[in-house]
């Protein structure tokens, strides 16, 4: 990995820092142990050639380095908490956009039920451009089952809604407006997406026992909803 960084440095997440390379472009690289931004990139151009929602990006080369376009707005969550965005419009904003991604086929699959499953699509993840919104950070892409996709969002809202804390009730409203209409979503991708997000090594022992808790809530909104 080169040490020399290839710009201003925007941002960190946990696995990669941003660099701006010009107005137009940023360069995400990926820390050691990171994922691969070449297989992402082949995903974001594959899901963004059948009209999907996402930054455009330019082949790097490179395993570790993802550049991509520069976009400007708030995330969904940084909206919402500012009251330019409702919450339960937030909720059906993340519903519409499974359902249009799940109409790509998949890259890679031969199963005909396949579809692209960015399985990571929460309020944090979607960003509120001038041209509409834009699905960020597609580290954790899949081709699967959809509704896998639907329980991994479900799973992040309902986790925060029983959290206790000052984001819980806008979580479950957000999560209540997501189940609201017709959804793919299945007791068996449920329970593993709840397995998936126990072994996030990102999650504390505290946050990982919520889970049960936000398991039994979105069973209850699929069954009023």
């Amino acid at each position: 990995m080169p040490s020399t960084p290839p710009g201003r440095l925007l941002g960190s997440g946990r696995r990669a820092d941003v660099y701006a390379l010009d107005e137009a472009w940023v360069l995400r690289r990926e820390r050691e142990g990171g994922g691969d931004a070449a297989a992402e990139g082949a995903v974001m151009r594959h899901v963004h050639a059948h009209g999907y929602p996402v930054p455009r990006v330019r082949p790097s080369g490179s395993r570790t380095d993802l550049v991509m376009e520069r976009l400007s707005g708030p995330t969904v969550l940084q909206a919402c908490l500012a009251g330019t965005l409702d919450m339960a419009d937030a909720g059906s904003l993340l519903a519409r956009l499974l359902r249009d991604l799940h109409t790509v086929p998949a890259l890679h699959s031969t199963d005909p039920a396949a579809r692209v499953l960015h399985l990571d699509l929460h309020p944090e993840n979607v960003m509120l451009t001038p041209d509409g919104p834009r699905v960020i950070d597609w580290s954790n892409t899949q081709e699967g089952d959809p509704a896998l996709d639907w329980a991994a969002t479900a799973v992040v809202l309902a986790q925060a809604a029983v959290a206790g804390d000052t984001l819980s009730h806008h979580a479950r409203t957000m999560l209540t407006a997501l189940l609201a209409g017709p959804s793919p979503l299945t007791r068996p991708a449920l329970a593993e997406a709840l397995r998936r997000r126990a072994a996030n090594p990102t999650m504390s022992p505290d946050e990982v026992e919520l889970l049960g808790e936000a398991g039994e809530l979105i069973l209850s909104l699929r069954q009023t909803s």
